[in-house]
């Protein structure tokens, strides 16, 4: 059986414990966990929360709902949280992140992180008669990615179906499609997708140094 992404190793730690760890440092004093066919697992190793002095409870899914999809299922969410993917590994000041969230009453905020795409050709620009306009030799294209961190109002619930998989996605061009405001709030630290082999192998290596900055 694989062992699931969230309960990877990277130091002495899960990817998940640290993040468990990162919230009840911040003040969060609970977490569910939206877990479905292999539940267990992370029942036997979390438990109830009480080793890191945090509350931790389960929702299972019967069937795979994505990742707005479990929302649905738990009933006494607080008027405004956090979402997030469990194989993130960030610096992301998660406590002033939902704060300022709060503060505006938002109704959905995505923490974004810059990246950059190097094209690996000479890039021309053409008019509409294929006329050359303009010419960028092996360009660096800058644009902003969703870090799997999101902090969330309860009115989200809303637009989400009943026991159907609802992601992300479905969740933000259906805001997009209905004219709805979607808050971004660009993070320059660190940020890595655990589930990416080169992104994890990384974490590993980075490790020590960020151990000493989580102060763990």
């Amino acid at each position: 059986m694989a062992l699931p992404k969230p309960l990877m190793p990277v130091g002495e730690y899960p990817i998940l414990e640290v993040i468990i760890r990162q919230l009840r440092k911040v003040g969060f004093t609970r977490i569910t966990l939206a877990v479905n066919h292999q539940a267990d697992l992370f029942r036997a190793f979390f438990g109830d929360g009480s080793k890191w002095g945090i509350e931790i409870d389960y929702s299972l899914e019967t069937k795979a709902l994505s990742t707005m999809g479990p929302l649905k299922l738990i009933r006494d969410l607080p008027e405004h949280f956090l979402v997030m993917n469990g194989d993130i590994l960030s610096d992301v000041p998660y406590g002033e992140f939902l704060d300022a969230h709060i503060a505006a009453d938002r109704l959905f905020t995505i923490s974004a992180s810059q990246r950059e795409q190097r094209v690996d050709y000479g890039v021309l620009r053409v008019d509409a008669d294929r006329i050359l306009s303009g010419f960028e030799e092996k360009p660096v294209i800058p644009f902003l990615v969703s870090m799997g961190i999101y902090a969330v109002s309860r009115r989200v619930l809303d637009a989400i179906p009943v026991d159907t998989p609802f992601g992300f996605d479905h969740l933000v061009l259906g805001y997009l499609r209905d004219g709805q405001q979607v808050h971004t709030v660009a993070h320059d630290g660190y940020w890595l997708d655990i589930g990416r082999p080169d992104d994890y192998e990384r974490a590993v290596d980075d490790w020590p140094m960020l151990a000493e900055r989580f102060a763990l």
